[in-house]
């Protein structure tokens, strides 16, 4: 076994490695970018090495930078952990000519599964069934038009190198193949540096089911059951679970036979997984999509079910040990559910789920006790735009898989997360859903459900807590030390009401009244935002809304006890930048803030005006000049940011004035990126 082991990554991933190498008493090392200085991997690890400035292509994606810090540190073995260089097959070989072990299979085993058009033929000589499609390499525009017309519409455009959904489109008509195959092509470019497609016929109502395997360099390859990957937005998985509610004994054998036998065709080593696409209808018909030649985001979830440690078994399949079970020795016990927590705030957009990466400083993170977390950042951390939103995972384990659903609920509900949007709310509604509860999934039931899985706005409760804080941090010296900085300030004791216009977390502006001190005063809403709890006495009308008595104390540093309208309940809170106050509750977090003139930008771009952007991130395509004549829902920019693009579409019909967008300049959050001129008759 090896004494010192490099982990040529980040976040979560970096940390879950370094664990079991600490367990294994093996040195870890860990490698950091500029913007990952004081990242809690760094911390974790044994010894750090800096590898160059934040962007990726130039600190962990850099083959020279990774192998110049295992030289440094007499590293024997390096960890590629998932995405970057992990399955970078001229990362793998450049391993095997400085003669540091790879965490991994062999590179030629990387090449072949790498590329998608490759992977398909070398499984379907071995017998293992394939999704009708393309089935050559670098094909044209062209070339792509006519295999889509041979294997007919709906059809799925992927990406031959990479994975992870990016530059996936589904086409289901002639008339959009055009705009996807360039959209691909771009997303694909821009994520893997290669913009080769391959098309496939498109399985309606898919069920993503994928099987992890772990083979030696002894011939010894055996498959560790599956895992259910159904649930996912924009082609990217967010819940998994083991085993999957969809099949059965004899089933999960077959695939992962022939999961076995794609490993064996390859000569693959290691950890890896064989993903399938299965009809929900049909489920005893299943097609190979690909293989990861690396450890799945999802791996915990086998972990749980399987009582081994993936990351060990790794460790000994690169040290060259044989695999110490056989296929006899796998057993599944129980159920195991994961959520994805990502930076990133749900919206809906014309009646679609939107999400849009968010970014910041985490004021406060406290996973929930009693369930495993997988987390790469802490209370401090700073969430840019350079790398994947991911932020943590969440593992619940369970005797059934209702059991393990209701425990991943309940874990997501004790979760604190201040100081930057996050899906957590989201994640909470899906598991809620009737049909996920029942395991009657596919991969298209988050975009079908739409609107429902968005968060419901501000509850009643949630803007008393803010006022009830607000109060709270007057009164100690009867000083207006105003929360949100603005000159007025919140009146403390006078009969007087205080009316403030709150913005919280992308929602519309609320209009709240306060009057009162903190361990007593009336909170008047709108109705909408009024939260009544069971028995209270009506509400009185006032302003269009109705008054509820409320009271506020603290009860810990960052915590509060609110009572509103006869309902108590913990909030936890802290104080942002830009003067935005954060409270959170049952998982959810909302940032509240005074209205500000952006809030007038908004409303005018509804009718003309600025188009800001929508999140941090690099300007990708300028598809207008300046004096362009553009109609309503017209591309104007593209903004990408954590791997994901947005498009901006002209609010109303009119000319492009004042552009200030450039392809490759990067922009802050609301930056006004242009303004349309609305015309006028």
């Amino acid at each position: 076994m090896f004494d010192t082991v490099l982990v040529a990554n980040r976040g979560e991933i970096a940390v879950r490695v370094i664990r079991t190498l600490r367990e294994l008493g093996i040195r870890s090392v860990a490698v950091y970018s500029d913007a990952d200085a004081g990242a809690p991997h760094v911390r974790a690890a044994d010894e750090a090495v800096r590898i160059g400035p934040a962007a990726a292509a130039e600190s962990y994606l850099s083959i020279d930078a990774v192998l110049a810090a295992a030289r440094a540190t007499g590293a024997q073995a390096i960890h590629p952990g998932y995405g970057f260089l992990s399955e970078n097959t001229a990362f793998a070989a450049a391993c095997e000519d400085a003669g540091i072990a790879f965490v991994g299979p062999p590179s030629s085993a990387i090449d072949a599964m790498g590329d998608k058009i490759r992977a398909k033929q070398t499984v379907a000589k071995a017998g293992v069934p394939v999704v009708p499609g393309s089935d050559g390499a670098g094909l044209s525009d062209e070339e792509l038009t006519a295999v889509v017309t041979e294997i007919g519409y709906p059809v799925l455009l992927k990406p031959s190198a990479g994975g992870g959904g990016k530059g996936m489109r589904e086409v289901h008509d002639a008339s959009g193949l055009a705009d996807a195959i360039a959209g691909a092509r771009r997303e694909a470019r821009g994520s893997f540096g290669d913009d080769t497609l391959l098309v496939e016929r498109l399985v309606t109502t898919p069920r993503h089911i994928e099987i992890q395997v772990m083979a030696d360099r002894h011939g010894n390859v055996v498959h560790l059951g599956e895992r259910e990957c159904s649930l996912q937005r924009r082609h990217q998985k967010i819940i998994e679970e083991a085993p999957s509610a969809l099949l059965t004994p004899e089933q999960r054998e077959r695939m992962g036979a022939s999961a076995c036998e794609a490993a064996r065709a390859c000569g693959y080593t290691g950890a890896g997984t064989v993903e399938f696409i299965v009809s929900a209808d049909r489920p005893d018909e299943f097609f190979f999509m690909e293989m990861n030649t690396r450890l799945q985001v999802e791996h915990p979830v086998t972990e749980e079910v399987t009582g081994l440690d993936l990351v060990a078994l790794q460790l000994r399949a690169a040290a060259g040990e044989p695999l110490p079970i056989t296929q006899d020795d796998v057993v599944l016990r129980g159920h195991a559910v994961e959520a994805r927590v990502y930076a990133e705030a749900t919206g809906v957009s014309d009646g679609a789920l939107t999400f849009l990466p968010s970014g910041g400083t985490v004021l406060a993170w406290t996973p929930a006790p009693g369930v495993r977390t997988d987390a790469g950042i802490e209370t401090g951390s700073v969430v840019g735009s350079d790398y994947d939103p991911m932020l943590a995972k969440v593992i619940a384990h369970g005797a059934t898989r209702d059991e393990a659903i209701r425990r991943l609920d309940a874990a997501l509900r004790q979760t604190t997360l201040l100081g930057l949007d996050s899906n957590i709310g989201f994640l909470r509604a899906l598991l809620a859903d009737d049909d996920v509860r029942a395991g009657d999934m596919d991969t298209g039931l988050i975009g079908r459900r739409g609107a429902a899985l968005a968060p419901d706005g501000v509850p009643g409760d949630v803007l008393g807590a803010v006022a009830g804080q607000a109060l709270l941090r007057l009164e100690p010296t009867g000083e207006i030390v105003d929360p949100f900085d603005v000159p007025g300030g919140w009146r403390v004791g006078e009969p007087a009401w205080t009316v403030r216009r709150l913005v919280a977390s992308g929602a519309d502006a609320t209009e709240i009244r306060v009057r009162g001190r903190a361990a007593g005063f009336d909170l008047a809403v709108p109705d909408a935002a009024t939260e009544r709890a069971e028995g209270a006495e009506p509400a009185t009308a006032v302003a269009g809304g109705a008054t509820v008595r409320c009271r506020t104390a603290a009860v810990a540093p960052g915590v509060v006890e609110h009572t509103h309208d006869g309902r108590t309940r913990r909030y936890a809170v802290a104080q942002g930048a830009d003067d935005v106050l954060w409270v959170g509750r049952d998982g959810l977090a909302w940032g509240v803030r005074e209205q500000e003139p952006l809030e007038a930008a908004r409303t005018a771009a509804e009718g003309g005006g600025p188009v800001v952007s929508p999140m941090p991130g690099t300007v990708t395509v300028v598809e207008v000049a300046e004096g362009d004549t553009v109609d309503a829902g017209q591309k104007l920019v593209v903004v990408e940011a954590m791997k994901m693009e947005h498009v901006l579409t002209a609010p109303v019909a009119g000319t492009v004035r004042e552009l200030k967008a450039r392809a490759g300049g990067t922009v802050a959050k609301d930056a006004v990126l242009l303004v349309v001129e609305e015309e006028t008759a």
